[in-house]
C-alpha cells in the first residue's frame, strides 16, 4: 500500500493514489490511521515520509483544515528537503487559504496563507506550484486591502474620516495593485471633501477617472468631476 504513495504523483489534485484514500469521506479516518501506523512503525524507511504527508492529505480533504496544517509542518520539520516537500508546503498553505473569512470578518487566514506561500515561493523557486503560489499572494493580499476599504468605509458611515483616512493611506501605501484601489482612492477623496481638503479630492477623482476609466470607480469619478 505504501508502496503504490511512493510511486505515485504527488499533484494537488491527485495526490492520494485512487486505491487509498478516495473521496468516499467515511474511509479517510482509516486510511490516515494506516499511514500512521507506517510513520511510527517504520520510521526511517523511504516510505515514511509520503505516509506522513498522506496523513495530512486525509485531513485536508475531510476537510480538518487545522490538523492538516499540523501534520505538514511535522513533514516540513522532518524532511524540509525531501522531493514532496514543495507540494507539502503548497498544501499548508492551501490549509489557511481554505479558510479565509468573508470581508466582513478578521482576514487572519488569509494573513498565514500569504506568508505560506511567500514561504513557497523563496524555498521552492522552482516548483511547480511556485507559480500558484505567486499568484495566491496577490489573491491575499487583495483581500487585505478589501478589508481595509470596508473597514474605512464602515469609519465614513459612523462620522469618523480620520479613521477612514488612516486606513485608505495604508492601503494606497501597502497594496498598490489591489483590485480595490480605486474605491479606495475614491473614499479618500470623500474624506478629504468632509475635511474641506477639496483640492486634494479633485486630484484624487481625476487619478481614479484616469487610471480606473474602465471601472466603475472610473466612471463615477468621470461622473462627479463633470458636475463640479
Amino acid at each position: 500500500m505504501v508502496q503504490a504513495a511512493a510511486d505515485a504523483d504527488p499533484s494537488p489534485r491527485g495526490a492520494l493514489p485512487d486505491r487509498r484514500v478516495r473521496a468516499r469521506q467515511e474511509a479517510l479516518p482509516e486510511a490516515r490511521e494506516q499511514f500512521r501506523k507506517v510513520v511510527e512503525r517504520h520510521p526511517n524507511s523511504s516510505y515514511a515520509p509520503r505516509a506522513r504527508f498522506l496523513i495530512g492529505e486525509a485531513y485536508y480533504r475531510e476537510p480538518d483544515f487545522d490538523k492538516a496544517a499540523k501534520e505538514f509542518e511535522a513533514f516540513l520539520a522532518f524532511y524540509p528537503r525531501h522531493q514532496i516537500a514543495d507540494l507539502v508546503q503548497f498544501r499548508l498553505a492551501m490549509s489557511y487559504y481554505d479558510q479565509i473569512k468573508p470581508i466582513e470578518q478578521e482576514q487572519v487566514f488569509a494573513l498565514k496563507a500569504m506568508d505560506q506561500f511567500k514561504k513557497l515561493v523563496k524555498e521552492y523557486p522552482e516548483s511547480r506550484y511556485a507559480t500558484d503560489g505567486i499568484a495566491k499572494i496577490e489573491v491575499c493580499r487583495g483581500r487585505m486591502a478589501q478589508k481595509e476599504v470596508w473597514v474605512a468605509a464602515y469609519y465614513m458611515n459612523q462620522g469618523n474620516p480620520g479613521g477612514a483616512r488612516q486606513r485608505l493611506e495604508k492601503v494606497i501605501k501597502d497594496y498598490p495593485r489591489a483590485p480595490v484601489m480605486p474605491e479606495a482612492l475614491s473614499l479618500l477623496a470623500d474624506v478629504n471633501f468632509s475635511e474641506g481638503r477639496d483640492k486634494e479630492a479633485l486630484e484624487l477623482l481625476r487619478q481614479v477617472a484616469s487610471d480606473y476609466s474602465y471601472t466603475e470607480w472610473g466612471k463615477r469619478a468621470g461622473q462627479r468631476l463633470r458636475q463640479r
